[in-house]
């Protein structure tokens, strides 16, 4: 399933794979420059960044067999050509990974009817209720699927949205209570743009991610402007991110998320202050005030 907003002229929607691998692939390409690569620049370039015939030139290919790729045709190619390409263009892992994925995804079906709602297992929610820290479980589709009163405390009282709307993507760039919650929300907008790429990446058929991407595309401006650039992410690894919140003022808290075993994907979401700082201390105070507003 694909469709497309109109929005500027390259905004996506969907996830077509051969239209996701060809953007892509030309969006890297636009951010190096010939001397970026050793090569001398000759005459003036209608178009920023490499050319078709100097990538494939670097990555030791021919133009025809590199332009296949950017076409959407990588299938037949071998590992080493798909890596020859990636260091041309100096994808980090997380890039390159994702165009093996774009160019050889495995066996699946164009489309894919939308699974049941996943569900926490009790003992997964009694470790949450348990963590001295905010925590909260995703779905690869970025769905809140449980969280503690710690993070309703820090991001916002989940319970009060019905079940549909519990979604990282979509509560970020469509709610600005979430929004205002961190303090360099372009910083973290970008990070969830590309996390939804990189997921939607792994299940391309995927139609709920279609949805997702075309109800943003519609909706948000910032959305349309950050998918355009074809950035991905796996999000936050013990990274600092400064929250702020109404009661106790900016604060950071370090973010480690973790894969949980068995059945479809799922990530547990934990976020902790370095011990003895001013950040401790506020979450010290929002966990009071939230257990107040409980009683």
């Amino acid at each position: 399933m694909s469709s497309h907003v109109a929005a500027g002229d390259q905004v996506t929607s969907g996830l077509d794979r051969r239209s996701e691998l060809r953007e892509f692939l030309r969006s890297r390409r636009a951010r190096l420059r010939p001397e970026d690569v050793g090569m001398l620049s000759h005459g003036r370039r209608r178009v920023p960044g490499l050319r078709r015939e100097e990538l494939a030139q670097l990555a030791g290919v021919s133009y025809a067999y590199y332009a296949r790729l950017e076409q959407g045709y990588g299938e037949t190619m071998s590992a080493e050509v798909l890596h020859a390409v990636a260091r041309v263009l100096r994808l980090n892992e997380e890039e390159r990974d994702h165009l093996v994925r774009l160019a050889q995804p495995e066996r699946q079906s164009t489309t894919q009817a939308a699974p049941p709602p996943q569900r926490l297992r009790p003992t997964v929610q009694h470790l949450l209720d348990t963590i001295g820290v905010p925590a909260y479980v995703v779905s690869r589709r970025l769905d809140i699927l449980g969280w503690n009163r710690l993070a309703a405390a820090v991001f916002g009282d989940w319970a009060l949205l019905p079940p549909e709307e519990r979604n990282v993507a979509r509560l970020f760039f469509l709610s600005p209570e979430m929004r205002d919650r961190f303090a360099d929300p372009g910083r973290t907008a970008l990070r969830i743009a590309g996390v939804v790429r990189m997921n939607a990446g792994k299940s391309p058929g995927d139609s709920y991610f279609s949805s997702l991407i075309e109800e943003l595309s519609q909706k948000s401006e910032e959305f349309r402007q950050l998918w355009a650039r074809h950035e991905v992410s796996c999000g936050t690894v013990g990274e600092t991110v400064r929250m702020r919140h109404p009661l106790v003022g900016e604060f950071d808290l370090v973010h480690e998320p973790m894969a949980l075993p068995g059945g479809a994907p799922m990530r547990l979401m934990t976020y902790h202050a370095e011990p003895g700082s001013r950040s401790e201390d506020a979450l010290r105070m929002l966990a009071s005030w939230e257990m107040e507003r409980l009683r």
